[in-house]
């Protein structure tokens, strides 16, 4: 059985950095995608930064560029967030997603790709 764990959010100063983690455990195969996904109230389910294991292939949302780093260690069974200079609308439920589906670059974002879900934790950015 596939389980995500997120941890890490918070409450923190505009400005300021937070690290996300995401414990990964049941995945045995060695093509997937991993992405962090955000949630505004109010708002759809977006994807921040996700990435193919397959190719290495890496999407970033334009809100996210030079901002935010996903990565993840090398047995893959724990990936991060850094995301460094935060701003009030950053603020939103953040979480961890993986998929089998490994899908192309242009689908790494969508939120239908992906088939298990961590229990999202909250992020609050204050001005």
């Amino acid at each position: 059985e596939v389980q995500l764990q997120a941890s890490g959010g918070g409450l923190v100063q505009a400005g300021g950095s937070l690290r996300l983690s995401c414990a990964v455990s049941g995945f045995t195969r060695d093509d997937y995608a991993i992405g962090w996904f955000r949630q505004a109230p109010g708002k759809d389910r977006e994807g921040v930064p996700c990435i193919s294991s397959k190719d290495g292939s890496a999407y970033y949302a334009d809100s996210a560029k030079g901002r935010f780093t996903i990565s993840r260690d090398n047995a893959a069974v724990t990936m991060h967030l850094q995301m460094v200079s935060l701003k009030p609308e950053d603020t939103a439920v953040y979480y961890c997603a993986a998929t089998s589906k490994n899908p192309v670059l242009s689908a790494l974002s969508d939120v239908v790709m992906y088939d298990f879900w961590g229990q999202g934790t909250l992020v609050t950015v204050s001005s």
